[in-house]
C-alpha cells in the first residue's frame, strides 16, 4: 500500500479541518483536497493547496485583452480561443501544489520541466523507506528495435521471471548494504548523504511539486502521451483527472487542442491543401524527409 497508517490518520485529520475562506473554491477541487490517488505499486499523488478556477483564466483575459474580448459569448468559448491562438499567461494564474511519491528515476524525467517549485524530501536528513519500483508483469518489455528510447515486446515466461527476480533481489540488496552502512549497535557508521549512493533508481522518494496551469498543461501534453514512457505517464494519467475536476473548461479546450490535436508545419499544411484540391503528393513532392513524410502520414491516419 502506498499509505501508512499513520499517513492515513494524518490525511483523515487534515481533511476533517473547516476553513471559511473568500477565495474562488472548486467543488471539485474540494473533494481532492489531501486524498491521495495510487499510481504504480507504492506511489501517489494528492493534492495539498490550489488557486484560482475557470473564472480566474477569463478574468486575467479580460484585463490583458480589454475590448478584444467583447465578440467571445461565454467563458467556455474564451477559454478554448486562448488555448487554440496560444495565449498562454492567462493559464498562469492559476497554481496547484501536489505531493507526489515516485520512483528516482521517474523522478528524474520529472524535474527535467522545470518551470516549477520543488522541495524533494531529504536522504541527507531522514533514512529512505525500503519501497522500491518492480514492474507489473505486463508492463515488462524488451527494447524496442526501432526506438532506442522506447519499449517493445512484452516479456513473458521464464525470461519475465528472470528479470522480475534480478531486480527483486538487486533491489533488496542494496537497501541491506544501506542499511549496514548506516550508524548502528554503537559503531559511528556511514553518513546518511553517504549511504544513499548505493541505492537503485527504483527506490521511492517523495516531493511537493507546485506549477502554473500553463507549465503544467505543458508537462501533460507531453507526459500524457501515448509515446510517453509509461511509468511517468500514469502519473500525467492521475493528473488530468484532477484537473478536469479543478478547471474542467480549460482542461477540455487543452484535451481538444492539444491532447487531441495535431500540429503541421508549413509544409504539412501546403500539402494538405493540395491534396483537398485533388492532387497525388508523395514523399518526393512533398519538400519533406523520410521521417517527417512518415509523421505527417501517420498524423492523418485514420484510428482503427
Amino acid at each position: 500500500m502506498p499509505l501508512t497508517p499513520d499517513q492515513q490518520a494524518e490525511i483523515e485529520t487534515a481533511r476533517s479541518e473547516e476553513r471559511t475562506t473568500r477565495r474562488a473554491t472548486v467543488p471539485g477541487m474540494e473533494a481532492h483536497l489531501y486524498n491521495a490517488h495510487e499510481v504504480l505499486d507504492h506511489g501517489f499523488v494528492r493534492v495539498i493547496d490550489y488557486m484560482g478556477d475557470d473564472n480566474a483564466i477569463v478574468q486575467a483575459a479580460r484585463v490583458s485583452y480589454g475590448r478584444g474580448t467583447k465578440a467571445v459569448q461565454n467563458d467556455a468559448g474564451l477559454i478554448r480561443y486562448l488555448m487554440r491562438h496560444w495565449h498562454s499567461t492567462p493559464f498562469e494564474m492559476c497554481e496547484i501544489k501536489l505531493h507526489v511519491k515516485l520512483p528516482v528515476f521517474v523522478a528524474r524525467q520529472w524535474i527535467r520541466h522545470r518551470t516549477a517549485n520543488v522541495n524533494e524530501y531529504s536522504a541527507r536528513y531522514s533514512i529512505l523507506d525500503r519501497e522500491f519500483y518492480i514492474p507489473a508483469p505486463e508492463n515488462l518489455a524488451a527494447q524496442s528495435k526501432i526506438n532506442n528510447q522506447g519499449r517493445g515486446g512484452v516479456l513473458e515466461g521464464e525470461e519475465a521471471a528472470r528479470v522480475l527476480d534480478i531486480l527483486r533481489a538487486d533491489s533488496n540488496r542494496a537497501y541491506d548494504h544501506y542499511q549496514q552502512m548506516l550508524e548502528q549497535d554503537g559503531q559511528d557508521g556511514l553518513a546518511r548523504e553517504l549511504a544513499r549512493m548505493n541505492l537503485p533508481a527504483n527506490i521511492y522518494t517523495q516531493w511537493y511539486w507546485k506549477v502554473d496551469l500553463h507549465n503544467l498543461f505543458h508537462f501533460l501534453r507531453l507526459r500524457a502521451d501515448a509515446h510517453a514512457q509509461y511509468e511517468i505517464r500514469v502519473y500525467a494519467d492521475a493528473i488530468c483527472k484532477i484537473v478536469a475536476d479543478w478547471v474542467p473548461h480549460a482542461y477540455a479546450a487543452f484535451e481538444d487542442y492539444r491532447l487531441g490535436g495535431v500540429q503541421f508545419s508549413g509544409k504539412g499544411v501546403d500539402c494538405i491543401r493540395r491534396m483537398i484540391a485533388g492532387e497525388q503528393v508523395d514523399q518526393a513532392s512533398s519538400g519533406m524527409s523520410a521521417g517527417e513524410w512518415r509523421e505527417f502520414q501517420q498524423s492523418l491516419a485514420a484510428e482503427e
